[in-house]
């Protein structure tokens, strides 16, 4: 088991519920705690059904940790619910790259990117599946409004681990380079 799990299981069951603690919308709804683990062989099915292989701080994260709930914005998504994404290639005039669903029939074939929190909108947080940012967290637009942003953690425990540290230190989603700097002006929701 990855060292970092019981560190991250330690400051979850550290972090109390606060009403309004952050732009972490649904906060209400997943009190900051996780849903039940993935089994291993949960995760080797979803692996082949899609023919991918799960970076491994994340698979380590579902077996070991939770498979929902506690996340910035609106929370993990159930591994069930999280879909494949490709980057779009950069448009020819300048705008910043969007993302497309695998089962859509525009989908470019490429680095995937597996869906994982829920951010609203169109807006998505994804990790590298295959390809060079492999393992890496990206937020983005699967629209393009905004450019891609590839987390400086190394992988998925060391971004959420970053997250909590946040969240225990009152800053929010914003100060976490999570959002789009259009959304930074918002006021958190009542």
């Amino acid at each position: 088991m990855d060292s970092r799990i019981p560190r991250v299981r330690s400051a979850l069951a550290k972090m109390p519920h606060q009403p309004q603690r952050s732009r972490s919308v649904c906060g209400e709804r997943h009190r900051f705690r996780l849903g039940p683990r993935v089994s291993p062989a949960e995760v080797d099915a979803f692996e082949a059904e899609h023919r991918i292989v799960l970076p491994a701080a994340y698979r380590s994260f579902l077996v070991h940790l939770g498979g929902s709930g506690a996340g910035p914005f609106h929370g993990l998504l159930p591994l069930q619910d999280c879909r494949l994404f490709t980057m779009d290639r950069k448009p020819s005039d300048g705008s910043p790259r969007g993302f497309t669903h695998v089962g859509h029939p525009d989908a470019l074939r490429g680095d995937l990117f597996l869906h994982v929190i829920e951010m609203g909108c169109s807006d998505l947080c994804l990790i590298g599946v295959t390809g060079p940012l492999a393992g890496r967290v990206v937020t983005g637009n699967a629209d393009g409004f905004w450019p891609p942003n590839v987390s400086s953690a190394r992988d998925f425990l060391s971004w959420y681990e970053r997250w909590l540290n946040h969240m225990r230190d009152g800053r929010d989603n914003a100060a976490l380079g999570l959002v789009s700097p259009a959304l930074w002006a918002r006021p958190p929701l009542p």
